[in-house]
């Protein structure tokens, strides 16, 4: 069977895309079924830690995420209404000598074109565009996946990476999305227009009641990220729509005049009312399985979120090839490793949220958990997440 049909993947995001590296790495061909018109990306920056670089590794796009990613000089967290500092987390080289790998932020459509070249260069990946998997029905041999035309595309297996919204899941699971009520505004600001005192070369949070804000550089340093959450006052809807740089300056009257220069800068923001959706103990079901946000889809406070999609797919290729790509078994390996870690990500983000929002009192503590701790001891909080690896990957089934 794997001699003439293809595994198929609802998806061509960033989780799509390495799931399909993943694949052709163990030896299958891979169609990829994409609902937008074109392979490509949307968004703005994204963090990635060295789980991720270790991903990319795994995956051969390694040098190419590199090459495109700007390399911090530290973390750190600033009090959002006194400007004092919270944390400080060093990330050159002890932090890479630590973990193996840098902490890195990088443009989302970098992320997407790295693993996309990759892809290309397999000769081994087809892509169908326009295309969105509605419904799947399957067998012992194989599956078969129906689109929004009812055209059917024959596969041995289906890798449902088709998002926070995805089709595979709603089919399999069908559980509601848990809206947040926070709203999270994204831009991308060129250099020249970025404040000076704030040209940091590092991952920068501004933390508030009930809001933060966070800025790095991309590209070279030639263009600032820019990202503002708060919450919101009217109820909310899962969904990305135009901002309002009218509604965005409501949301921040009591912040320092260093922070709110960030909110008066761009032109134009695009706005997500976010979601996540409780943890769940399965999501392989025979010959499907899902990956990414599909199958744990969280907040953003952990920037982790692109980061489990890498690990998903590298986990995925290794339980492919400890058994010896017997499906079934594989997708049940792969779950196994991937659904405490996955949740650990999704509650701690829910957590993290709190505290960076934190208000009152609660706001006093927060700005007292990290004084005087060292490097060291940051690094050893951060160990269950930037330790992860391809060597150690399907540990947590064992």
């Amino acid at each position: 069977m794997s001699e003439t049909l293809p595994v198929i993947v609802a998806g061509g995001g960033i989780g799509g895309l390495a799931a399909a590296l993943a694949l052709v790495r163990q030896g299958f061909s891979v169609k990829v079924l994409e609902q937008a018109a074109e392979i490509g990306e949307i968004g703005a920056g994204i963090q990635l830690g060295p789980n991720a670089f270790h991903a990319f590794d795994a995956l051969g796009v390694g040098d190419k995420a590199r090459a495109r990613a700007v390399y911090t000089d530290e973390m750190v967290m600033h009090d959002a209404l006194d400007e004092s500092l919270v944390g400080r987390i060093p990330t050159e080289e002890a932090f890479r000598k630590r973990f193996g790998n840098p902490y890195a932020v990088i443009h989302r459509v970098d992320v997407h074109l790295s693993l996309l070249e990759g892809a290309q260069e397999t000769g081994r990946v087809e892509f169908l565009t326009s295309t969105r998997a509605e419904r799947v029905e399957q067998n012992e041999h194989g599956v078969t996946v129906f689109d929004q035309h009812g055209n059917a595309h024959r596969g041995i297996a289906l890798i449902g990476a088709d998002g926070v919204k995805s089709a595979v899941r709603a089919q399999y699971v069908n559980d509601p999305p848990r809206v947040t009520g926070h709203v999270v505004y994204r831009a991308v600001i060129d250099k020249k227009d970025f404040p000076e005192n704030l040209q940091w070369n590092a991952a920068s949070i501004w933390v508030g009641p009930n809001c933060h804000l966070v800025h790095y550089p991309l590209r070279g340093g030639e263009q600032y990220n820019v990202v503002v959450t708060f919450h919101s006052r009217q109820q909310e809807e899962w969904g990305v729509t135009e901002g309002s740089r009218e509604e965005v300056q409501s949301y921040f009257q009591g912040i320092c005049p260093k922070a709110r220069q960030l909110i008066d800068l761009p032109k134009s923001w695009k706005r997500w009312a976010t979601a996540d959706r409780e943890p769940i103990g399965q999501w392989s079901f025979g010959r499907v399985t899902l990956l990414g946000d599909a199958a744990h889809p969280t907040t953003q406070y952990m920037a982790q979120g692109a980061c489990m999609a890498l690990e998903d797919a590298v986990t995925l290729g290794e339980a492919l090839r400890v058994h010896d790509n017997d499906f079934v078994r594989a997708f049940e390996l792969y779950q196994r490793s991937r659904v405490a870690r996955t949740a650990r990500i999704v509650l701690s983000s829910r957590e993290m949220g709190r505290i960076y929002h934190a208000k009152g009192v609660e706001r006093l503590v927060r700005n007292d958990l990290w004084k005087g701790r060292t490097p060291e001891r940051f690094y050893d909080a951060m160990e269950w997440l930037y330790g992860w690896n391809v060597d150690n990957c399907l540990a947590a089934a064992a």
